[in-house]
């Protein structure tokens, strides 16, 4: 499959266009961690040019909604099920794909309620995840080292040098993806709330949201957008997170979503350091707001009784009402003997019971659960109806890390909740 251009995809008509900040090339001007090479390509300065003049694909007013909902979370309230792909295609944006991963993450919130009986708020790793951190610029495909792989966003899965050059016209193809996907999202959650009203149930729609790592600066920074009332926000997603390779205080990815109105989500591995992570928590919550701060736990099993106490108290003395979540997917990646990356899920299960072990010792709430996962019984994870890794090839589709699939996230939240 050759990751050419996807057909364009009418903006959406849900949000008003909104204007750029006047500060863009603050953030387009400096280097910035993960970010592609592709300042000097000759595509580069008109495709920023049409991503500053597009139209937001959210709305400021579901920004305040969502903030809202969190906030409930925060309190105890309620939980928040975060899940979906590891890197979206642009080739799976269309409604039926789409409509599995939904369903995927409805089917996850229903049994983590049933399981709990609270409210569950449903945040999909959705429309947008579609460029992904590396550790390494090259990679090795049998007898050829190339560029890594780094999302549809930025270059093409394809095995040629060519194909992974960086190229920032798809910076557009990601947006005229986004815009398919988050459609279908907003029309999900419009019935979503037509059948919590009927249910009885009131107050902040329980979603589903989007969110996605921002990782590419320029990508964000072209949907930066102003809102007479909110000030500044991304218009990409509902719920933008920074991850491990970028969460550093000084960077520019913590700089811009410190700038912004949408809630921010940050993940927070076995290396933090309490005092950084403090630091990291005051510059993007600096009022202490419920719904404002996401913490994403992504510790590993072996670490995670030994590291994250110290965490979550330093948080907790410095008077962040943070959502907790617990990511078990990413510090619990193993390479199988056939050498394809794959995860145990009682291994998973293990991190996510010592996670909630360390939250009530504390005595703060466990916010929920963020995993990866398809929308469709693919066989990436060992565990359930994968009984062994042997058993992995019969259908690993990911563009990136394992996921698990539909039945897996339901065992694992069986077994947890």
């Amino acid at each position: 499959m050759v990751s050419a251009a996807p057909a364009p995809a009418p903006a959406p008509a849900s949000a008003p266009p909104a204007a750029p900040p006047a500060d863009l090339h603050r953030w387009t001007s400096q280097p910035a961690a993960q970010n592609p090479h592709w300042r000097d390509h000759p595509a580069y300065a008109a495709a920023m040019e049409a991503l500053t003049a597009a139209p937001a694909l959210v709305r400021p007013d579901d920004l305040v909604r969502l903030r809202s909902a969190l906030a409930k979370a925060a309190r105890g309230e309620w939980l928040v099920v975060q899940a979906g792909d590891c890197a979206e295609s642009f080739y799976e944006c269309g409604p039926e794909a789409t409509g599995a991963r939904l369903e995927m993450l409805d089917r996850f919130a229903e049994a983590v309620g049933d399981h709990t009986g609270r409210p569950v708020l449903r945040v999909g790793r959705i429309g947008g995840q579609y460029a992904k951190p590396r550790s390494k610029p090259v990679e090795r495909h049998e007898d050829r080292t190339l560029p890594s792989f780094r999302g549809h966003l930025v270059n093409s899965e394809v095995p040629t040098r060519a194909a992974r050059q960086p190229d920032p016209r798809r910076m557009l193809w990601a947006y005229r993806a986004a815009s398919r996907v988050l459609a279908q999202v907003d029309a999900h959650r419009s019935a979503r709330a037509e059948a919590d009203a009927a249910a009885g149930h009131t107050g902040p729609s329980l979603g589903p949201w989007s969110s996605h790592e921002a990782l590419v600066v320029d990508y964000e920074a072209g949907l930066l957008r102003e809102d007479p009332r909110l000030g500044t926000y991304l218009g990409s997603t509902h719920l933008p997170w920074i991850g491990e390779r970028t969460r550093d205080p000084d960077s520019v990815h913590v700089r811009m979503l410190a700038t912004l109105a949408n809630p921010v989500g940050c993940k927070v591995g076995p290396t933090a350091d309490p005092a950084a992570l403090r630091r990291l928590c005051a510059l993007l919550d600096p009022e202490r707001t419920p719904g404002r701060l996401v913490l994403i736990a992504r510790m590993g099993r072996d670490r995670a009784a030994q590291a994250l106490p110290g965490l979550v108290a330093a948080v907790r003395e410095a008077g962040h009402p943070a959502v907790w979540l617990c990511d078990p997917m990413h510090g619990n990646t193993v390479t199988a003997a056939n050498g394809l990356k794959t995860r145990h899920l009682d291994t998973l299960a293990e991190e996510v019971r010592i996670f909630l072990r360390t939250l009530e010792a504390q005595g703060v709430p466990a916010g929920g659960i963020h995993l990866e996962a398809a929308g469709e019984a693919v066989t990436e994870c060992v565990g359930g109806a994968v009984t062994s890794e042997r058993e992995l090839t019969r259908r690993y589709t990911t563009l990136c890390d394992p996921r698990l699939s539909p039945e897996q996230g339901l065992r694992l939240i069986a077994d947890c909740f």
